[in-house]
């Protein structure tokens, strides 16, 4: 109401202009909602988020698969060769493809409808996968470090250097692979877990590179070359192991992308009856968004009023949020001249013990 007094004193175009954009955003925003097929229904929430959890099993399934052939095939070459660097990257590999097992038990527990005991579902299984990723990538640091380090005490002659170079390659194109595919397929459904699986897999790839260039020194007879690579594979994978180790601290902390509350609250702000945005919340549970704001509304209006402008709320906010599968909307009245707030009574509720 301020703001558009402010117009009133201001330039005599300001709302005209304003209500002519609110009008065409009204206009464009109700065609496209004719014309894209949707449904709001709970069945069709469930089904959307159901089609997720398919896919991101669907492409543990095909990763697992292509890099655990990977893996399969560089251990040959570690058993021919004596690589301490393949031998490393090998492990990684393994490692990364077996991440696929918590994330399939914890996409399957996620498909699980919501009971009177988890009254949110079981999508949090997601995100205590991703902390077994981050203990995997962890280890695989622990285990290529001590392997290196032995090596650098105890150097030993690398065998077969072509075959050790072709392996190398093998592993960065299966890795890259698996990389791009998860991270396209984890930001798609929003999984912050398959994400972090995807920038494993993706450091397990320049890894492997890093090995052909161990054989590359090995090959013109720097001894300390393969030890060394397999230092260096230790350090990428710390870096890793910070990334991800964020990533799914941030998502087990309910943190969300500002911008998605930008998103939030521009959507709210157009919405007829909506005079104002109060406490906006965001939080992923799994790979699903989750949504709770209070609106204000006119004082004066009835209950069904405020009620429909709440629903009209949640669906502006289910179309422009990605990643939205339900939202709690609470509407406040506008308050009266010289009328309390009606919340202090909580008040003592929210403070918490001194």
């Amino acid at each position: 109401m301020s703001t558009e007094h402010g117009h009133e004193h201001g330039h005599e175009h300001g709302p005209r202009r304003k209500h002519g954009h609110r009008l065409r955003h009204r206009l464009r925003h109700r065609l496209t909602h004719l014309l894209t097929p949707h449904s709001h229904a709970t069945t069709d929430k469930v089904d959307s988020a159901l089609e997720s959890s398919a896919r991101g099993i669907r492409t543990l399934w095909i990763s697992l698969a292509v890099l655990g052939a990977t893996a399969a095939a560089q251990a040959v070459v570690v058993a021919l060769s004596g690589s301490v660097a393949l031998l490393g990257d090998t492990v990684h590999n393994a490692g990364d493809a077996l991440t696929a097992v918590p994330l399939g038990i914890a996409f399957v527990l996620g498909r699980r409808a919501a009971d009177r005991r988890f009254t949110y579902g079981y999508g949090r299984a997601e995100d205590l996968a991703g902390l077994v990723i981050v203990l995997t990538i962890a280890a695989s640091a622990v285990f290529a470090g001590w392997t290196a380090i032995d090596r650098l005490l105890d150097p030993r002659p690398v065998e077969h250097l072509p075959v050790v170079a072709a392996a190398a390659v093998i592993g960065f194109v299966g890795n890259e692979w698996v990389a791009r595919y998860r991270i396209r397929v984890g930001r798609e459904i929003g999984s912050a877990a398959l994400v972090a699986d995807g920038l494993h897999a993706r450091t397990d790839g320049f890894t492997s590179l890093a090995v052909l260039l161990g054989a590359g020194g090995a090959a013109i007879g720097w001894q300390l070359a393969d030890p060394v690579v397999g230092l260096a594979i230790t350090a990428a994978l710390l870096l890793v192991l910070r990334d991800a180790a964020r990533e799914v601290f941030r998502r087990v902390m309910d943190a969300v992308d500002p911008a998605l509350i930008d998103t939030a609250e521009r959507a709210l702000a157009d919405v007829p009856g909506v005079h104002g945005v109060g406490e906006l919340r965001l939080r992923w549970i799994g790979h699903r968004l989750r949504a709770e704001v209070a609106v204000v509304v006119d004082g004066e209006s009835s209950v069904r009023a405020a009620h429909r402008v709440a629903v009209a709320a949640e669906h502006a906010l289910l179309h422009a949020v990605p990643g939205l599968t339900a939202a709690l909307v609470h509407a406040d009245p506008s308050p009266a001249p010289g009328e309390s707030d009606p919340h202090l009574v909580l008040a003592h509720h929210a403070a918490g013990p001194v």
